[in-house]
């Protein structure tokens, strides 16, 4: 899964509305939170310059669906070191894309001559040394505090910005960056020498870019920007624009499956490796504007046994399918 903020624009003065001339004036965020399947399960509305790495396990922790979820991928904006030890301690996985991965601080647990020594490459990046004993003196703490997350009793996106905001004096605040910091350069190792990894985590932050425009799509209405002022307002309407993109994504979904499910019983050759490319969050086939008349009878005659609209004929190739 992966979660990501899209800013849309906003009119009339909100608490939440900041003003930034980078996105044209005033906008607020809508961090939204997606699974591997292109649904969206997790939507917050939050202040645009706040740091969205606060929020990332709010939903990931929260959330009351079903979905098996374990690993979650994001861009800099979502990561901190605090993040990468709790992701740890309550069980999860964090593998983001960060920017400049060659001038973060890594760690090691020899000298710097014995270090080189056995990694020539990577041991100039390994500068900062492994403090286990700080880590051992606190790990009971650690463990607590994960608990209290993984069970409720704490919002993640308040302790992340109280850890976050911790000065050095504070012991376990040294202790969680510690051992986000070791959580990172296993990360670090792997983003670098794993090309599969890479791509991996690419391709999971393209679905959430993909959202994105499909969210831009459909909301449409008061030229795409947010007119109410109160925080429950803006919720209800990110949540509105959330349960129309599911419906398209979910309506995509089925029929491409018809759409597969015929071109195989004809023959054609669908390997699930190209499926597995092709993205339900389009809006091509969606009719924005105008006033649409319906014949319902004669809708109604069109559909098959289960209910189904009759498909398009089939392309001429599988590659000329609409494939991120």
């Amino acid at each position: 899964m992966i979660a990501d903020g899209q800013r849309f624009p906003v009119r009339g003065k909100s608490t939440t509305v900041r003003d930034m001339t980078i996105h044209g004036g005033q906008v607020l965020s809508s961090y939204t939170h997606v699974s591997d399947q292109h649904s969206t399960f997790g939507t917050k509305i939050i202040v645009p310059n706040a740091r969205e790495a606060h929020f990332v396990l709010d939903d990931f922790l929260g959330n009351a669906t079903d979905l098996p979820l374990f690993e979650h991928a994001t861009d800099t904006h979502g990561v901190t070191l605090i993040n990468f030890a709790l992701f740890d301690l309550v069980g999860k996985l964090l593998p983001p894309r960060i920017r400049d991965l060659g001038k973060i601080t890594m760690i090691r647990d020899h000298t710097p001559t014995e270090t080189v020594k056995r990694y020539p490459h990577a041991g100039p990046l390994l500068s900062a040394r492994w403090n286990e004993d700080l880590i051992t003196e606190c790990w009971a703490d650690l463990l607590r505090m994960a608990g209290s997350l993984k069970y409720g009793q704490a919002t993640a996106s308040l302790v992340v910005g109280k850890w976050s905001a911790a000065s050095r004096q504070n012991t376990l605040a040294v202790a969680l960056k510690e051992w986000g910091m070791l959580r990172r350069t296993l990360h670090a190792a792997k983003y670098l020498s794993d090309p599969a990894y890479r791509r991996k985590i690419a391709r999971q932050l393209n679905k959430g870019e993909s959202l994105h425009a499909l969210h831009r799509d459909l909301h449409y209405a008061q030229q795409g920007a947010v007119t109410k002022p109160a925080l429950a307002d803006q919720t209800d309407q990110a949540w509105c624009l959330t349960v129309l993109t599911n419906s398209v994504i979910a309506w995509t979904t089925e029929f491409y499956s018809l759409a597969v499910r015929q071109l195989r019983a004809a023959g054609r050759d669908v390997p699930d490796e190209l499926l597995a490319h092709i993205s339900p969050a389009h809006s091509e086939n969606v009719n924005f504007f105008g006033v649409i008349t319906v014949d319902v009878e004669a809708e109604l005659a069109k559909l098959d046994g289960g209910g189904w609209r009759p498909l398009r004929p089939a392309v001429t190739d599988v590659a000329d399918v609409a494939v991120t």
